[in-house]
């Protein structure tokens, strides 16, 4: 299931009193979007390493009153009975198979003990499974048939979207533009390997200190030798950012690049290089100046940020042109 389709699900289930799982390799946005659906919805979202609890913290500690036993649930879980939220359960299927079983009433009765989760609150969790290498422990028939599970699976064209949106190194861009296979790959995931996670490491990397050149060491140590060997020699051949600058002071008439990485790494400079208003009507004429498919590529990226572009007079002339390609 893409991400964008997982995002949609959780916030149709959220709407009933079911608890969902969300089931995919490490490194790979599970918990982020948990996030940002909570953040979309304006509600709190409470988030619970389930592999760092012991079996008892969910039901409390004994007390004594009236020479009766009382359980005091943890100060963790949600007590305001008008509050509205998420209770999210990170790595639940990495928690020991007692603190697995803490957790049966509460997905399915809502309450632990004395405690009874507020009407308004939602269970959610995530973890990896046993053939991505990770550390796993095998769930109960009772605890998983309390759950909708969800199958998340890593989509080139999701994250792209959301790349441009964090604003990832162009560099990054437009080398998984032509090996989006290097995305994500546990071919060997001994250390580093590449996923979204790894790659957005390698991101701020660049940022950081500026050439590839400087971090090869780094590189490997964060998505693996043989995907930082390539990346590096796609930085060394890339177009430099002196001639992406000259393209873009003169868009109507510079030499556009021919080779298909050179125009990706070109687009994806221009989708950072438009948080300049200024950068906009460059762009428009880049647009038009690109082959039908990369000139609609670069208009999605910039719509993301920018829809009011879809106004300016040449991207008016693109759509009615390329209407086909487009819708």
């Amino acid at each position: 299931m893409k991400p964008t389709r997982v995002e949609e699900v959780i916030d149709h289930i959220l709407s009933t009193r079911w608890p969902a799982f969300i089931w995919g390799p490490p490194g790979v946005g599970k918990s982020s979007i948990v996030r940002k659906v909570a953040q979309a919805r304006k509600i709190q979202l409470l988030d619970i390493r389930a592999s760092l609890l012991d079996p008892t913290d969910l039901r409390g500690i004994p007390t004594v009153s009236d020479d009766k036993a009382r359980w005091c649930p943890p100060s963790f879980l949600p007590s305001d009975p008008n509050s509205e939220g998420i209770l999210f359960f990170d790595e639940l299927n990495a928690a020991p198979p007692l603190v697995q079983a803490s957790l049966y009433q509460l997905t399915l009765d809502r309450r632990v003990g004395e405690y009874i989760l507020p009407d308004k609150w939602r269970i959610l969790a995530a973890g990896n499974r046993a053939e991505d290498s990770s550390l796993t422990f095998r769930m109960s028939a009772a605890l998983s048939n309390r759950f909708i599970h969800l199958d998340y699976e890593v989509d080139f064209d999701d994250w792209r979207k959301w790349a441009v949106d964090r604003e990832i190194h162009p560099l990054v861009l437009g080398f998984l533009s032509t090996r989006q296979e290097l995305l994500f790959n546990m071919d060997h995931s001994d250390r580093g390997f590449p996923t979204p996670r790894s790659w957005e490491m390698v991101s701020d990397i660049l940022v950081a200190l500026g050439k590839a050149k400087d971090a090869q060491d780094i590189l490997i140590g964060t998505v693996g030798e043989a995907a930082a060997i390539e990346f590096m020699g796609y930085c060394d051949h890339a177009l430099s950012e002196a001639a992406i600058r000259a393209i873009l002071n003169d868009p109507e008439n510079a030499k556009l690049p021919g080779k298909l990485g050179d125009q990706y790494a070109l687009i994806s400079y221009v989708t950072v290089a438009v948080k300049d208003p200024k950068m906009l009507d460059a762009a428009a004429s880049l647009v038009l100046r690109f082959k039908p498919e990369l000139g609609v590529l670069l208009l999605r990226n910039i719509f993301q940020k920018h829809p009011r572009f879809a106004t300016h007079k040449k991207i008016l002339e693109f759509i009615k042109q390329h209407k086909d390609i487009i819708l």
